[in-house]
């Protein structure tokens, strides 16, 4: 089944998963989360009235890293693991 994002939903900033370093892949991995935390909550006021509740909880702090890392290994298998002739 093939569905269209939202008008205005960005699934992949700039269009592609591929980078040219480890750093850009991990730099877009966090942007990505961002993304996805944003297009769940647009509402900003809302969003950040719960930051201080999820900003001070280890258990939400370990979620929200868990995210970045799928969006990295994600990123790095699109990149090959940036392998060079291996």
């Amino acid at each position: 089944m093939n569905r269209v994002p939202a008008e205005g939903l960005v699934l992949v900033p700039g269009g592609s998963l591929i980078t040219a370093t480890p750093e850009e892949g991990r730099a877009l991995a966090l942007m990505i989360a961002r993304h996805t935390v944003h297009n769940i909550q647009p509402d900003l006021d809302v969003l950040k009235g719960g930051r201080p509740n999820y900003a001070t909880t280890p258990e939400s702090i370990i979620a929200a890293a868990h995210v970045v890392a799928i969006e990295f290994a994600t990123i790095a298998a699109a990149n090959g693991y940036w392998r060079t002739g291996a």
